[in-house]
């Protein structure tokens, strides 16, 4: 590390801001990854100071104290001690405390102050407590932790001007007096506040004011239930304008590439697996923004604890908590963050009840494959001259998938006959206008993530549907056409079989399989099946055409039944697996989804046969 640069790490509560404050630093300038040999997610950026100072900022995961009670409370811990395994130790500690609610978030400050080692406070949302009628007194507050106090609005532009010229400076702070190992942090939070802060109230009259309606028992449940329903109507309203851009760009420059190239291997396969497989893909990555862009809203407006709150009682009475709901919500993005998250859940079986029905929400590789089959035979009408058909069916699917994972933590708690008693402790944050900042960066990484996906995973196993769908080829004399003598062909022959009696076709059958790397690929793997199996003349990326012609709605809707319950993508397993240490319970998972799917699309096969 070069001289003038300098090893920042951002440490704090959860729901302190911490997070804002680095999107205000770094902007851009950030990348997410993954601690080595864990699942929990590190985010690195870097400042540059109007010095010329280079500060490399590490924003830890939310702690509430070094008494570790989960994974991320442990890293966050090892890092800010400077044992962590392959991280060198921050050379400053800046602890991030709410404002709002310093008789919370000051007892953590007293632990890291506990290191001895150079740190600053930075008091964050300065503004609302002005606003709320809190007064603190900087000074005394600076004297009696024996440390830099920085007033910080991290939502604001330059809200953070304070804090950087502090670490723009050339020299750390001293290391602050540490308080003596059997000190009472409770008695000296206590103390602390007497002498430094007056407050009108704990909570703010606002606060106070959408707490009436937003937890009200009936009322917040009816505007819990109208949001989710808004939500999915405006995915495929708003989305559809942008998907037939991305579609019509993609049509067009596939056109321009392969017009004239002669006929052969290299043009088959950008053809009919590069521009097929991945257009099939790409048009609905508005869709997947749009649904982000409201959870990420939902979640810097303080809504979603609250939500958790609200629905505690109802899901308790099926076997979960509500600390299970922003796990549950999570998994709406994809199961693999949901299941990590159950770790904030201390009681074993809740937490395992939990990891077993995450898979069952809606995840946004879901998304792809219900767009296509609601585009392709849902018709694009308005109910009641307000309401979308195609977003009531969307909003449908999704209910469906929150009711069945309802239903089966209600079996496992049956099954298990848990009587024990349940308490929910849980902070709520103050309302805030969200950060147009955050919901940017926010977006941009669920892009990258999903584009990375697309150009890695998808691609590959896009690349290699069109190696099997190509090869061996068809025989002298063949009446079909060439995939049904591929590898594919075959493949999808064997397994029609067992799928035929849920309506599935071969070309369906080969979707599938693919589909288990990553559920995207179902889409775009129908698409390569199906331009190779038509003339060449007639290739075109509008898959939703083709299937709306061979199939009947009876099997449109088991595929969408079985998506609801699809048996999970091998990621999900794998961790599965390294949250709960047992191949036993990658079994059961595996398992019950499969029977669940199975029967499901059975059972909607048979119904919409006969009434079709």
């Amino acid at each position: 590390m070069s001289e003038a640069t300098l090893r920042v790490a951002l440490v704090g509560n959860p729901n302190c801001g911490k997070t804002a404050l680095f999107n205000q630093l770094t902007g851009s300038r950030q990348k997410v990854a993954n601690y080595a040999g864990v699942t929990v997610e590190r985010k690195e950026g870097r400042v540059y100071t109007p010095a010329g100072r280079i500060i490399q900022l590490l924003d830890l995961p939310g702690a509430y104290s070094f008494d570790a009670a989960s994974p991320d409370e442990e890293i966050t811990r090892d890092i800010c001690h400077g044992r962590y395994p392959g991280e060198a130790a921050p050379d400053l500690l800046v602890c991030v405390a709410d404002a709002t609610n310093l008789r919370l978030h000051l007892r953590f400050v007293l632990e890291v102050q506990r290191l001895g080692r150079p740190m600053v406070v930075a008091l964050n949302m300065m503004d609302a407590a002005r606003k709320r009628g809190v007064r603190i007194d900087i000074d005394e507050l600076q004297r009696r932790l024996g440390v830099p106090v920085i007033e910080t609005v991290a939502v604001r532009r330059n809200g953070a001007a304070d804090l950087v010229a502090k670490l723009d400076s050339h020299e750390l702070p001293p290391a602050p007096p540490a308080l003596p190992a059997d000190a009472d942090l409770h008695i000296a939070v206590r103390e602390i506040l007497l002498a430094t802060v007056s407050m009108p109230s704990r909570t703010g009259r606002i606060d106070d004011a959408l707490d009436r309606i937003v937890l009200h028992p009936v009322a917040g449940l009816a505007i819990l239930a109208v949001l989710m329903f808004l939500i999915f109507q405006a995915v495929f309203s708003w989305a559809t304008p942008l998907t037939d851009g991305i579609d019509a760009g993609i049509t067009a420059l596939g056109t321009l590439v392969t017009q004239s190239m002669p006929e052969g291997v290299l043009k088959s396969l950008l053809v009919n697996g590069v521009f097929v497989g991945l257009g099939t893909v790409l048009v609905f990555l508005p869709l997947i923004l749009i649904l982000f862009f409201f959870i990420l809203v939902l979640e810097e407006s303080g809504y979603l604890p609250r939500a958790a709150f609200l629905l505690d009682r109802m899901m308790y009475g099926v076997g979960l908590t509500g600390r299970a709901f922003i796990p549950l919500l999570s998994s709406f993005a994809c199961a693999i963050p949901g299941i990590m998250a159950t770790r904030s859940i201390q009681d074993p079986r809740d937490r395992l009840t939990t990891i077993l029905v995450a898979p069952l929400m809606t995840c946004s590789a879901r998304l792809p494959v219900y767009a296509l089959l609601i585009a392709a035979f849902i018709p694009r009408e308005t109910v009641w001259g307000l309401f979308n058909l195609q977003g009531i069916v969307l909003f449908a699917l999704y209910f469906a998938g929150i009711i069945s994972a309802l239903i089966v933590a209600a079996v496992m708690k049956y099954v298990r006959r848990d009587k024990s008693e349940h308490t929910l402790l849980m902070e709520l944050p103050s309302y805030r206008l969200p950060n147009p900042r955050d919901v940017a960066i926010g977006l941009k990484d669920r892009a990258m993530i999903f584009l990375k996906r697309v150009g890695g995973i998808i691609f590959t196993l896009i690349v290699l549907l069109w190696v099997l769908s190509s090869f061996p080829g068809a025989p002298e004399g063949a009446t079909l056409p060439p995939i049904d003598y591929s590898l594919a062909g075959m493949i999808g022959h064997f397994l029609q079989p067992l799928f035929a009696p849920i309506g599935f076709g071969w070309q369906i059958c080969v979707a599938l399989i693919p589909g288990l790397a990553a559920r995207e690929v179902a889409v775009s793997a129908l698409g390569t099946v199906y331009a190779m199996s038509g003339p060449t003349d007639t290739v075109s990326l509008q898959l939703g055409h083709v299937i709306a012609q061979q199939w009947s709605l009876a099997t449109a809707l088991s595929l969408l039944a079985w998506y609801v319950f699809a048996p999970q993508c091998l990621s999900t397993l794998a961790i599965i697996r390294r949250e709960t240490g047992s191949w036993k319970i990658v079994a059961v998972a595996a398992g019950y989804l499969f029977a669940l799917a199975y029967a499901a699309s059975f059972i909607t096969f048979r119904i919409a046969g006969a009434l079709t």
